[in-house]
């Protein structure tokens, strides 16, 4: 990702603006990787743009409120802004608010892309994952929180319980029916 100022694309069309989002274990970095290789993008992890306090909460087994989060949703827009190409930022973007604060930031368009699955399933994910910060006992305050993408948000939601390569033709199929 450039941190200098962005330009816009050589053809003169707009970035394209992904948020990668759900629950903490439903795949963000996984599919917003694979994605991004298809759609010759750039992926980056919003987890890497958490502020060390939150990091430390959340490994604490602490949940974070949303004094925690605006910061860090102001840094995911920011990021989002200097896209000069395609850009999809991992994040969980759990509620509304935290989804109209981003594009408030952005100040365009921006899609989200629900990787939706059952408590189950991701827990089972969880649960196998090594060196995160998330543990699994937070799980269930995600779920609590999360207020899936109304019909009148930019939005594509895809279940996960599939392979990633499914995951992803999944997701580039929803792109393209809505490009036509």
């Amino acid at each position: 990702m450039s941190t200098a100022a962005s330009q816009p694309p050589s053809d003169g069309a707009e970035p394209r603006r992904f948020v990668v989002m759900g629950v903490s274990g439903c795949g963000k970095s996984s599919v917003g990787t694979a994605l991004a290789a298809r759609l010759g993008g750039t992926y980056v992890d919003g987890d890497d743009l958490h502020p060390a306090a939150n990091v430390a909460k959340m490994s604490a087994g602490i949940p974070l409120i949303d004094t925690d989060r605006w910061p860090w949703l102001d840094k995911i827009g920011q990021c989002l802004a200097l896209a000069d190409d395609t850009m999809l930022i991992g994040c969980s973007a759990l509620k509304r608010s935290y989804r109209d604060r981003i594009r408030e930031v952005v100040g365009a368009p921006v899609s989200f892309i629900h990787l939706a699955g059952a408590r189950e399933t991701i827990l089972r994910r969880l649960q196998t994952r090594l060196d995160h910060f998330m543990p699994p006992a937070l799980l269930d305050s995600q779920f609590a929180a999360l207020e899936p993408p109304g019909t009148d948000e930019q939005a594509i939601i895809v279940d996960i319980d599939r392979s990633l390569d499914a995951v992803v033709a999944a997701i580039i199929e929803s792109l393209e029916e809505t490009q036509s």
